[in-house]
């Protein structure tokens, strides 16, 4: 595949509580798109969206979606019924991503160092703690640290935890329930089949949660992070295997918890993103960054894996996958 010029639709917005790094994500790939001399619609989506793309007539979608409908395989099956080429993964790939039990399921099996734990109903809580403390209750298909709370021994919630507590039981009916893990955050992305750093992140205070991570100023990046190389490796390792177990696509990004006083049995997959964010306060372009892979070749290689797929697919007579 030529590197065009291409005609892409950049699908971003939506509806989800990641909205707002949709759009930011979304823009600066339509910059960057346009930089380089290609045709770039912008698509905010709403309940036309399959309307809209099909007017488009598009080369190649752009996926900047985040959340639900845009990254847990509704929109990827409306996108494969219309017959459409699209950036990032496909629907299978995506409904079991974007489920951290699914996930889990797909990826212990095979090696894949996850925590414990298990979905519980939110009015269990009001009741009784599912695990001991300190754990971490999260939604089970939400991204970006959305929704997560840290329940302390110090019982910062109540104990067990009060009804009218402000946090994710009030807004989900059921929560994955995990032992946290002390120590450090790192992540990892991957691009095509080749793991790129490792990040460690460093909120300036609490934990990395959706503020921390997109808010200038919040979270110190450390890359490439200052760890011992067996982990680093690890983690890449590990990335790049679960990258290709769940069928990942184009880029993902790994996040792991590390407990550095327990050494390489310390190190923790908790989930994978299948389409992680390009805002310019994401990890993905700061880690290509690094590599010499400036942002507008960054969505290229992205923009040129999805249309080489969608050509090889057509060779082959099988969908998007």
């Amino acid at each position: 595949m030529t590197r065009g010029p291409w005609h892409v639709a950049v699908l971003m917005g939506g509806w989800s509580a990641e909205r707002p790094v949709s759009l930011s994500s979304g823009e600066g790939v339509a910059k960057a798109l346009e930089s380089r001399g290609h045709k770039v619609t912008r698509i905010d989506m709403d309940r036309n969206v399959a309307q809209r793309l099909a007017e488009t007539k598009a080369d190649v979608i752009f996926n900047a979606l985040h959340g639900v409908p845009g990254e847990d395989g509704t929109v990827q099956g409306m996108m494969d019924l219309m017959g459409l080429t699209y950036t990032h993964s496909g629907l299978a790939t995506s409904v079991i991503a974007i489920d951290k039990q699914l996930t889990k399921q797909a990826l212990v099996p095979h090696g894949i160092p996850m925590p414990g734990g298990h979905v519980v109903e939110s009015e269990s809580l009001f009741t009784a703690d599912p695990l001991p403390r300190p754990y971490v209750l999260k939604p089970v298909n939400e991204g970006s640290s959305v929704g997560v709370a840290i329940v302390t021994a110090e019982g910062n919630y109540g104990n067990p935890i009060a009804r009218d507590a402000v946090g994710p039981w009030q807004d989900f009916p059921e929560l994955l329930a995990e032992p946290y893990i002390r120590g450090r955050e790192l992540t990892t992305a991957v691009l095509g089949d080749e793991a790129l750093l490792v990040t460690e992140l460093r909120p300036k205070s609490g934990f990395y949660d959706f503020d921390a991570k997109y808010t200038d100023g919040m979270t110190e990046h450390v890359c490439p992070a200052d760890i011992p190389i067996e982990i680093s490796e690890a983690c890449k390792v590990i990335a790049l295997h679960a990258h290709q177990l769940l069928g990942c696509k184009g880029a993902s990004r790994a996040d792991f918890r590390w407990d550095d006083a327990r050494g390489l049995d310390g190190l923790f997959l908790l989930e994978v993103n299948t389409q992680p964010g390009m805002t310019p306060l994401s990890l993905v372009p700061e880690q290509a960054a690094k590599l010499g892979i400036d942002y507008a070749s960054l969505v290229e290689t992205i923009v040129e894996e999805a249309l080489n797929r969608a050509g090889a697919a057509h060779r082959t007579g099988q969908g998007h996958g």
